[in-house]
C-alpha cells in the first residue's frame, strides 16, 4: 500500500469523514502508511482524507521533530470537552504547503478515541498538542486552517 499526499482544492478534503469500521480494511497497515508520508512530509500530523481515505482516522507525533518519536493513532476522535480560553498559533498544513496561518483555538481540550484495537481511550491535551489534536480532528469534518482565516 502506498498513499500520497492529496492537496487543496481536492474536494475530498471538504467532505465529512465516516466512522471507521474496525472490521473493514487493514487499519494497521494504513496507519503504519499514513505515519511514513507524515514523516517524510515533516508534518506532526496526518488525517485520513489528506491521503484521500474518507474515514475517521488520524496520525500525530508532536514532538519527533524535538524528541524521540512517540507516534499516536486516533480513531473515531471525539472532543468531549474544550477550553473556554482561546489561544493563538501559528499552524501550518500538510495539505495547503507554504500556507502558514495563526489560528484560534481552545488552550486545552479532552478527547476520547479508539485505538487500532477499539478500545476507548480518554486524554486531556494542552499546549501544541491541543493544536494538534484539534487540528487533525478538523479535517475528518472537512475543516481547513483557511475557514478560521475567513471566520476571523
Amino acid at each position: 500500500m502506498t498513499l500520497s499526499l492529496v492537496l487543496a482544492p481536492d474536494p475530498i478534503l471538504r467532505q465529512i469523514c465516516a466512522p471507521l469500521n474496525f472490521a473493514e480494511g487493514a487499519w494497521g497497515e494504513v496507519a503504519f502508511e499514513m505515519l511514513r508520508v507524515m514523516y517524510q512530509a515533516k508534518g506532526r500530523g496526518l488525517a485520513a482524507p489528506q491521503v484521500g481515505l474518507n474515514v475517521r482516522l488520524f496520525v500525530m507525533d508532536s514532538q519527533w521533530k524535538s524528541a524521540c518519536p512517540i507516534p499516536r493513532v486516533f480513531c473515531n476522535p471525539e472532543i468531549v470537552v474544550a477550553s473556554e480560553r482561546l489561544v493563538t498559533q501559528e499552524e501550518g498544513c500538510l495539505s495547503l504547503p507554504d500556507q502558514p496561518m495563526p489560528v484560534a483555538r481552545p488552550a486545552w481540550v479532552r478527547m476520547r478515541w479508539q485505538d487500532l484495537g477499539g478500545a476507548w481511550h480518554d486524554a486531556r491535551f494542552e499546549g501544541f498538542e491541543a493544536a494538534c489534536v484539534q487540528h487533525e480532528r478538523d479535517h475528518l469534518d472537512g475543516i481547513l486552517i483557511t475557514d478560521y482565516e475567513a471566520a476571523a
